[in-house]
């Protein structure tokens, strides 16, 4: 735990802020989104807005790619599941989201359909291979992070000719959702990013320079720890007062600036751009998600199961739309920790493990932090 407990200490983190706050200039406020749920929850679980001047505001935005699915994505991959027989696969954090009709795929396990969680994509083709007469559909989602896994999974696929594997894609992309947050009319104010950590070290720093210069916005990718996110505050606070857009890398233990040429390659070689996705609380977003490159057409789920996207709406009493957009904190929904918990969510900003409600809920009034940094 040496490597970790670096990261954690109690007295780097007071000194931190204690320089963020000479840092920030009279009557000046800053306004920061992190564009990561893993940057959430380590604000949550640590108390770093406690440690903050009240001049800098943290934003939560749409960096859960569980809380940003629409529902209609869900339905589809029921769908596969009770109406086509398929064997669904998926990872843990979707089996819970709730879909149409008091559904999820958990709910529909219990109805009869083949819901499996899985670990990986290689979990998802090993059931492939051990059901030949099954379809087998690998329920795909998550940021630039997980789609080299996908790609894999894919040119494995045709190479050993599993004629009964494909994959429902979901991917998302992080830079455009970053546009479109700026570029809406209605959307909150932001002075900078804290950039995903994770999703950089596939992509590099390089993609959100276009965002940097488009709306002369600063952007610094940060880590996950308590540190590595107050040293992300400072230098985005210093850019600010000194009027510096670009992207700056705090996470340089793990991130270059052209990222992994390997797996940008093999997502290149496998998934394309879609025209337009929707994301949940940011409606259509242009180039912002990927699909099944046509040269492993066979291996498209959406075109294998004829599936249609139909738009559905949010629960009326679920404010995750306005939460992924930054416009809203959790405690603002009337039904947070109330009539929507863990236990029982409305939506999935409080089911996904990196969710802003699961993280206001285990380490905000509800339950005491866990662990401080010592």
């Amino acid at each position: 735990m040496k490597y970790v407990d670096e990261f954690r200490r109690g007295d780097v983190a007071r000194g931190l802020a204690a320089r963020i706050a000479e840092a920030v200039q009279p009557g000046r406020h800053y306004r920061l989104m992190e564009f990561c749920g893993g940057h959430t929850h380590a604000i949550a679980r640590y108390g770093l807005t406690g440690l903050l001047p009240a001049a800098v505001q943290l934003i939560h935005g749409p960096g859960c790619p569980v809380c940003v699915l629409p529902i209609g994505r869900i339905d589809s991959a029921i769908e596969l599941a009770l109406q086509h027989g398929a064997i669904v696969c998926s990872y843990g954090d979707c089996l819970r989201v709730p879909a149409s009709n008091k559904l999820s795929l958990y709910k529909a396990r219990a109805l009869g359909g083949d819901v499996r969680m899985v670990y990986s994509t290689a979990d998802a083709l090993q059931i492939a291979r051990d059901n030949p007469a099954r379809q087998v559909v690998f329920f795909a989602i998550g940021f630039e992070t997980t789609t080299p896994p996908t790609a894999l999974a894919l040119k494995a696929a045709r190479a050993e000719g599993l004629r009964n594997f494909s994959v429902f894609c979901n991917h998302v992309l992080t830079p455009p959702a970053m546009q479109h947050l700026l570029a809406a009319g209605d959307a909150v104010q932001l002075d900078g990013f804290i950039g995903p950590s994770h999703v950089s070290t596939v992509i590099g720093s390089a993609p959100y320079q276009a965002v940097a210069d488009a709306y002369a916005k600063p952007v610094v990718i940060a880590g996950f720890e308590p540190l590595d996110v107050l040293q992300s505050v400072l230098m985005l606070v210093e850019r600010i007062n000194r009027g510096e857009a670009g992207v700056a890398t705090q996470f340089t233990r793990a991130v270059t600036t052209d990222g992994n040429a390997t797996a940008r390659a093999v997502v290149a070689e496998t998934l394309v751009l879609r025209p337009t996705f929707e994301w949940r609380g940011l409606g259509q977003v242009p180039q912002s998600a990927l699909a099944i490159h046509p040269d492993y057409a066979d291996f498209d789920a959406e075109l294998r199961f004829g599936l249609p996207y139909r738009h559905v709406p949010d629960h009326r009493a679920c404010e995750c739309a306005a939460i992924l957009r930054g416009q809203k904190q959790p405690q603002d929904c009337k039904v947070f920790g109330i009539v929507c918990t863990p236990d029982n969510p409305l939506g999935s900003c409080m089911v996904s493990s990196e969710g802003a409600c699961a993280a206001h809920y285990h380490y905000g009034r509800f339950t005491a932090p866990q662990e401080q940094p010592a």
